[in-house]
């Protein structure tokens, strides 16, 4: 540090400790230090200015080359840095409040993957049904923070489906075996796109079905109560699907459900589940439990669980591991073959952007290829080679191919394509990468503008369920309002707000790195102020209508 630095930053602490001496006694903040009170009360900029030091980056006039860029910031859950400091610094550069739109012009130019953008089909204002067009320009492009529950339309879907269409139309029943995607082999043709986002091996995965359906065989096969090791474990607030999955399976073998499924809660008082504490009942419950069925990623409060951990301490008493990774595949990064999961299994059109009801995908360890078999055959699980002999003597494949049914449908591995080749792009960790600042600027801007002001009970305030903690969460955040939920939800459509509102009281909001932008967060943020005071507004005229 040059003398001349030191003489400034000597300076602007005598300039603000005596400030903070007043503040401290306002806001009660003793005990704390310098930096965190200078973020805290707004003076980002002397905060940062002692981070830039901390990390050797440089301050305003230094080498632009220096600078930061979006490509260099270590964005990942090991990171030291987090997100708000990475806002501030590069604000502080820019010369800039954190909050100011300048920023997110700033993130979106320098993002190495905004042309991933063009990809997608963005629907325009005026096409949502929702909207209103005497509050917003029925020509832009909506706000789209709802890949969380369907994503956005690859636009080489609509190519690819033509081609299809043609060649069925041109060549009938010789479509099976000719062209880019032969029908009968069309799953296969995209299997190491898919393997590459999930980190398993070409052979441990197979594109078959729905969701619910490929769970249902699996458990079938992994799911062999005795009578000392009969429970399965979920959490409680698994999605319905998985739930009434596990319920139906313990049925079909004779148990008794409340008995046997054995269910998680959070601590009282809170919204998400400890690590700890999954580790403490596998621990002391591990000996009775046969299976364990997580999600990867929570679908309500979007809580990303540690899933090399729980496979790890499952293993280690004796039970056998699976994953609903529906919220997971393509939001974070996912190494199945090296985490030793035992099985998995994933729809694919919420961040696979697949399409409505669009082919699932499932995974069962090469560990397991020669000991799991499927309890229900179709025609698909014999092995190819001898497949189209028709002698009606079973030569089953190994691993997850055994599982397969029937024959692929063209159509929805058409849309899975076109997503997947986009995907192909890039790498999942520079989608992360990407995705925990977005997320994190996101997060920045609801605290700083709605967080819950204790001096002033009047004001709207809203809560973010999701942990704040990067590892422990994807791209969503679940938010909850003082305000009634469905009235805020109802004012964001209003404006062209694609997002989810899920009973009791949370709306789900996600930032997809593949398609959205800094400047989506920052617009959301506007019309979130506007839909806030809307629903305030509509709150006090029911009160004073009531008291008439």
């Amino acid at each position: 540090m040059v003398a001349k630095e030191k003489i400034i930053i000597i300076g602007e602490i005598i300039m603000y400790t005596a400030g903070f001496w007043l503040t401290r006694r306002l806001c009660g903040w003793w005990g704390q230090s310098l930096g965190k009170q200078a973020r805290d009360c707004g003076c980002f900029f002397m905060q940062q200015r002692v981070f830039a030091q901390e990390f050797h980056h440089p301050l305003p006039g230094a080498a632009a080359d220096h600078r930061v860029k979006l490509n260099d910031l270590k964005m990942d859950p090991s990171s030291p840095v987090l997100p708000a400091s990475i806002l501030e610094q590069t604000a502080l550069q820019l010369g800039c409040s954190p909050t100011d739109k300048k920023l997110a012009f700033h993130l979106d130019e320098k993002d190495e993957l905004k042309h991933l953008r063009e990809c997608f089909c963005i629907p325009k204002v005026k096409d949502l049904p929702p909207t209103d067009l005497t509050l917003v320009n029925g020509e832009e492009s909506c706000l789209y923070f709802a890949g969380n529950s369907l994503g956005l339309q690859p636009r080489k879907v609509k190519t690819y489906l033509d081609e299809e269409l043609d060649k069925w139309a041109r060549t009938g029943v010789h479509g099976h075996f000719n062209g880019q995607r032969p029908w009968a082999l069309a799953d296969e043709c995209i299997l190491d796109l898919m393997a590459e986002l999930v980190g398993a091996k070409r052979q441990e995965i197979a594109l078959m079905n729905g969701l619910t359906v490929n769970l249902h065989l699996q458990m079938l096969s992994f799911f062999k109560p005795t009578p000392r090791r009969y429970k399965i474990l979920l959490e409680a607030r698994a999605f319905p699907s998985d739930h009434y999955a596990v319920e139906s399976q313990l049925r079909l073998h004779g148990l008794d459900v409340e008995k046997s499924m054995v269910l998680l809660q959070p601590r009282q008082g809170e919204e998400t589940l400890r690590t700890e504490d999954i580790l403490a009942v596998i621990e002391k419950e591990g000996d009775s439990i046969a299976v364990i069925l997580f999600c990867g990623v929570q679908y309500y409060t979007g809580q990303l669980f540690d899933i090399p951990r729980i496979t790890k301490a499952g293993q280690k008493k004796g039970c056998l591991v699976g994953f609903d990774l529906a919220h997971a595949v393509g939001n974070v990064e996912l190494h199945l073959h090296d985490w030793g999961v035992d099985f998995a299994c994933w729809c694919s059109y919420k961040y696979l952007n697949s399409g409505a009801g669009g082919l699932a995908g499932a995974f069962i360890h090469e560990k397991h290829s020669k000991s799991v078999k499927p309890a229900l055959i179709g025609w698909w699980g014999h092995d190819f080679k001898t497949r189209f002999l028709m002698e009606n003597k079973l030569q089953l494949s190994e691993g997850i191919n055994g599982f397969r049914l029937s024959n692929p449908p063209i159509l929805l591995v058409c849309a899975l394509h076109a997503s997947l080749e986009v995907f192909s792009q890039t790498t999942m960790k520079a989608l992360r990468r990407k995705s925990i600042l977005l997320t994190g600027y996101l997060e920045y801007l609801i605290k700083h503008y709605y967080s819950e002001d204790k001096t002033n009970p009047e004001k709207p305030f809203v809560r973010i369920i999701t942990p704040s903690h990067i590892e422990e969460r994807g791209c969503q955040l679940t938010l909850s309002f003082s305000l009634p939920i469905k009235s805020v939800f109802k004012e964001l459509e209003k404006r062209g707000v694609a997002c989810d509102m899920r009973e009791p009281n949370a709306l789900r909001v996600a930032p997809v790195p593949l398609y959205n932008s800094f400047r989506d967060v920052h617009r959301f943020i506007e019309i979130l102020g506007s839909a806030i005071t809307s629903s305030k507004q509509t709150a006090n005229n029911t009160v004073l209508s009531g008291s008439y």
